[in-house]
């Protein structure tokens, strides 16, 4: 009897040795939530190693002062995703409106040629909230060099969830629009996927596009891009392939070119192209309407 006891309180020790070595062997659950967001930064960060290198920055001339006397909007506060304070360029509609555009800067900041492009906007839209995000949280560049440091410390995380703070101070009933130019032409498209149904149409300016399928398919919104035939970044082949991941995705997405290079819709940009811009605008203007 005793023998037999002994074998059983044998078991029940291995057992248990057995047990606590495979638990501690173990590694902790992945999170599923994390996962997607860092495949969800697959794009931004792309953008980011592109955009800290010295050829980018020589696509960007350093931007001519502009005069932005009587702007027509106010920096306001806001909570973005992350719970932290984040800041914008805002200007009412005149009229308690549902529509909301959210415009995102160049890789130079929110510095006065995007709130003039705010008001611009404004005034030809209509009733209509108009949002200019601070991606950099108060830092501006006046150089090439200066805005590439700013681009090699961007926080891609962090920009995200300014934007997913926009949306949310919109409110859960507010048609979401967006433009933007260059590193906001990216996060104008960007826009539209985290806006969900909440997006009615996104205007995206020679942005570098996004390539991951599942993420396009989960647009539900109508774009318009403008890009130059001589630009590299995005190059006509980038545009290429957007076109036709797009169409694969079974989305609507109307391309319009120019014979212009990059920035060309930038009227502080030493190498912007007036009669590109002017129909470039009409097109964005048309297509907001419209939708």
């Amino acid at each position: 009897m005793k023998k037999l006891l002994y074998t059983l309180f044998a078991v029940v020790l291995t057992a248990s040795l057995l047990s606590w070595q495979w638990e501690k062997t173990q590694h902790a659950t992945v999170n599923k939530a994390e996962v997607i967001e860092c495949l969800n930064m697959e794009t931004q960060q792309a953008y980011k190693l592109e955009a800290s290198q010295p050829a980018f920055a020589a696509l960007h001339p350093a931007p001519l002062v502009v005069n932005a006397d009587q702007l027509l909007g106010n920096m306001v506060v806001f909570t973005a995703a992350d719970g932290k304070e984040a800041n914008a360029y805002f200007i009412p509609a005149k009229n308690k409106s549902n529509k909301w555009l959210i415009v995102v800067q160049e890789w130079w900041g929110l510095n006065d040629n995007i709130k003039m492009e705010s008001d611009k906007y404004y005034t030809d839209l209509g009733d209509v909230n108009v949002m200019a995000v601070d991606m950099y949280d108060g830092k501006v560049a006046a150089t090439p060099d200066s805005a590439m440091k700013l681009m090699r410390g961007a926080d891609m995380a962090r920009m995200t969830a300014i934007i997913q703070g926009a949306i949310k101070h919109a409110g859960s009933k507010a048609a979401i629009y967006s433009v933007g130019w260059c590193f906001g032409g990216m996060w104008s498209l960007q826009t539209a996927i985290l806006a969900g149904p909440q997006a009615k149409g996104t205007v995206m300016y020679y942005g570098r596009p996004e390539t991951d399928m599942a993420k396009l398919k989960s647009i539900q919104c109508d774009i318009i891009g403008f890009f130059g035939n001589q630009d590299q970044s995005p190059s006509p082949a980038m545009v290429n392939e957007f076109e036709k991941n797009m169409k694969e995705a079974g989305k609507n997405l109307s391309v319009n070119r120019y014979e212009a290079g990059h920035g060309f819709a930038n009227p502080s940009n030493p190498s912007y192209n007036a009669a590109a811009k002017a129909d470039a605008y009409t097109k964005a203007i048309a297509f907001l309407n419209a939708h």
